[in-house]
């Protein structure tokens, strides 16, 4: 098994923004965002705008603020905070009946469909790091993520050069998200089945979940089942809701 960590380096690079047109966006994208987190979505006068404002809070984060190669901040074990919130969709912990025939169904619009089980995914190329986890809600948190890139799942499967999404689906009460492609690619875009040293617990997503410090929790699909590649950008539990699809920090 190879153990890698992504390099520290930082992009140089600077986006040319309007800093008056830009906050203008981020507040509009914030408020969308934490409008949705307290369960209102403002009715009929205020969802279209709400909805309108998510998505140009999306065509920000897609098109102007995404690297490939940015790097979110690591930090040491030594920072981890005491506690990690989580949460799911079932009414309690989503739990296997079976965990030894857990399977990753990697599917869709590839050359090769894949049928993974936790020790396939274990023996692939291994990335560790310990970063912030940053909430919709407004909450962060450090902790240690362990587990294998996406990049070595697509590099496998091999999709198809019109398949441009994936969506990641759930066995927790049918919980999904939709993410492009570039984002998945990210080097810091991994399936984590390790958090602090230790196998990913039941209340993180266990056996596998996404992971990635540059998008917000509501992103990071636990309970992992299935990759599906295509060439429609899909829908997502709380994206269809109102929430901002790109969801990058």
């Amino acid at each position: 098994m190879t153990e890698r960590q992504p390099p520290r380096r930082q992009d140089a690079k600077l986006q040319e923004v309007d800093r008056r047109a830009f906050l203008r966006l981020a507040v509009a994208g914030g408020a969308a965002s934490l409008v949705a987190a307290c369960g209102w979505d403002g009715g009929g006068a205020i969802r279209p705008l709400l909805l309108d404002w998510s998505r140009v809070n999306d065509w920000v984060g897609e098109k102007v603020l995404f690297s490939p190669t940015h790097l979110a901040r690591t930090y040491s074990p030594g920072e981890r905070s005491a506690m990690l919130p989580s949460y799911f969709i079932s009414g309690t912990t989503p739990m296997l009946d079976d965990p030894d025939r857990w399977r990753l169904r990697v599917q869709g619009m590839v050359e090769q469909a894949l049928d993974l089980s936790l020790d396939d995914l274990m023996r692939l190329p291994r990335v560790s790091y310990t970063v912030k986890h940053h909430c919709v809600e407004g909450w962060s948190a450090i902790a240690s993520w362990h587990g294998v890139p996406v990049s070595a799942i697509v590099e496998r499967c091999r999709p198809l050069r019109t398949a441009r999404y994936i969506r990641f689906e759930s066995f927790d009460a049918g919980y999904s998200n939709g993410w492009d492609l570039a984002s998945a690619m990210h080097p810091q875009t991994i399936l984590a089945y390790g958090m602090n040293d230790n196998p990913l617990p039941p209340a993180h997503g266990a056996p596998l979940r996404l992971y990635s410090p540059t998008k917000l929790g509501y992103k990071l699909t636990k309970y992992l089942v299935a990759m599906t590649f295509t060439d429609t950008r899909p829908g997502g539990y709380w994206e269809d809701q109102g929430y901002p699809w790109f969801g990058g920090i």
